[in-house]
């Protein structure tokens, strides 16, 4: 029996793992990407983008979602931001979906693990999902409930001295604090964000500019670092729970579950499921992508999958920060607005690929057990590019290379300023990233000390 479990362990960690590996390139190309694009295209401020209930304000909050990825307490955390900021509740919803389903890396991983047919319905489905639950919320508005929860929050703020982030909208910490040139003082929710704002302000030059200077790639590794930050646990806990799941769940429950047979009640009640299982399953952002692949290897329709896939937005965690944030009766709201659309979306779905003759059959594939993972192949080699991409982007964010400060962390090498901590050896001042690394110069100067603590200008451009 114990040799038994041990073994089935393994086998299960084998999968969730090996998925992971299939899929590193694809989610460390995506995150590039998004990197690059959250740094270097140009916005508009989100209040002007989101402010009106229309087509045009609809259409902006989406590609504005798109390019601005995250996880899904992220995604709401800014989506809260949106709205007191006076955005139409139909928009920041819009914004909430979009930048957890409409994104790269997202897309990339689809593709690499379910199939293009799933990748091509989790877009054309995301934008009618939008859209349909664009149609219910006109419809069904509560806009005196909004308006009073939106003057209560920023009541709220106001009495508790709550001050926004600058870059991202979210709530300023104490900690993460600096004061502008003109005596202005910020607080932002992160050391990456007040990077960021210290970036934007000591930016010059176009981005073809910047993509030739040490500054400009560190904004992208920042920003790569900060992507990262945001959603590694919820893809880890991800692919080990589809490993885990695939390996232990016996195929009963999901016949149980999801019905077996064709017809519109089975596709119904597949995509119902699908939406039910994703509220009760604890795993959002894009660590619902291997989880999807366990339910698909499981017999799960089509319907059901795509319709798991798009609520990540619901889950049980999730829907506390809805309540935490807007109270009972505006979650309950957001709950019901989004399992219809998303359940409906995905029974919309398996009927249109139905009628197009493109639902994929795994009928005669391998199985993930009977999977081998790490060959010498194109995904080996893929993936040494996109590691080797990965740790230089990490290294140049690490060695603060380009970043604004005049003072180099003589223990990791972060750009630092004379608010930082600070110790002094041999006559000079040297000032720390962090605590941590004051500690660590301070157990062996003689090792970090440079006597050169200043930086050299143009050394890093």
């Amino acid at each position: 029996m114990v040799a038994t479990m041990i073994d089935g362990i393994s086998e299960a960690l084998r999968i969730g793992v090996g998925f992971l590996w299939t899929a590193a390139w694809a989610i460390i190309m995506g995150l590039t990407i998004t990197s690059l694009v959250q740094v270097y295209v140009s916005k508009e401020r989100m209040a002007q983008v989101l402010g009106d209930g229309d087509l045009s304000g609809l259409t902006k909050a989406t590609a504005f979602g798109a390019a601005s990825s995250g996880c899904s307490f992220g995604a709401v955390a800014i989506g809260k931001g949106l709205f007191k900021k006076g955005a139409h509740a139909v928009n920041f919803l819009a914004f909430m979906f979009a930048s957890t389903n409409l994104i790269v890396e997202l897309g990339l991983m689809i593709l690499i693990l379910l199939g293009w047919e799933f990748l091509l319905a989790e877009l054309l489905g995301g934008l009618i999902l939008i859209a349909v639950m664009a149609v219910i919320v006109h419809l069904t508005l509560p806009e005196n409930l909004f308006a009073e929860v939106r003057e209560t929050l920023n009541e709220r703020d106001r009495e508790a001295g709550v001050t926004e982030d600058p870059t991202c909208g979210m709530e300023g910490k104490d900690e993460y604090t600096l004061t502008t040139d003109g005596g202005e003082t910020l607080k932002f929710c992160s050391e990456g964000c007040m990077e960021t704002y210290r970036q934007e302000t000591s930016s010059s030059g176009g981005w073809r500019d910047e993509l030739l200077s040490w500054g400009g790639w560190y904004k992208v590794g920042n920003q790569y670092r900060k992507e990262w930050s945001m959603i590694w646990k919820d893809i880890v806990a991800g692919f080990l729970i589809s490993g885990f799941v695939i390996v232990f769940v016996p195929q009963w429950v999901w016949n149980t579950l999801f019905i077996q047979g064709d017809g519109l009640l089975v596709t119904a009640e597949n995509a119902i499921m699908g939406v039910t299982i994703a509220v009760l399953s604890f795993v959002g952002s894009m660590g619902n992508v291997p989880f999807a692949v366990a339910l698909w290897g499981g017999g799960v329709s089509f319907a059901g999958i795509i319709a798991f896939v798009y609520a990540d937005l619901i889950t049980i965690p999730v829907l506390n920060v809805y309540r935490k944030y807007y109270g009972w009766k505006i979650m309950l709201y957001i709950l019901g607005v989004f399992f219809v659309t998303m359940a409906f979306t995905g029974f919309l779905m398996e009927l249109l690929f139905d009628a197009l003759g493109i639902v994929p059959d795994l009928a005669g594939g391998e199985t993930a057990t009977e999977q081998t993972y790490f060959e010498l192949n194109y995904t080996f080699y893929l993936n040494l590019i996109a590691f080797a991409l990965s740790g230089f982007l990490l290294y140049v964010y690490r060695r603060g290379l380009g970043a604004p400060g005049q003072y180099r962390d003589p223990v990791c090498g972060m750009r630092t300023d004379d608010s930082e901590p600070s110790a002094t050896h041999a006559g000079e001042t040297y000032y720390f990233c962090s605590q941590t690394c004051k500690e660590t110069f301070e157990k062996d100067p003689d090792e970090y000390a440079t006597g050169h603590p200043m930086v050299m200008e143009g050394h890093d451009h």
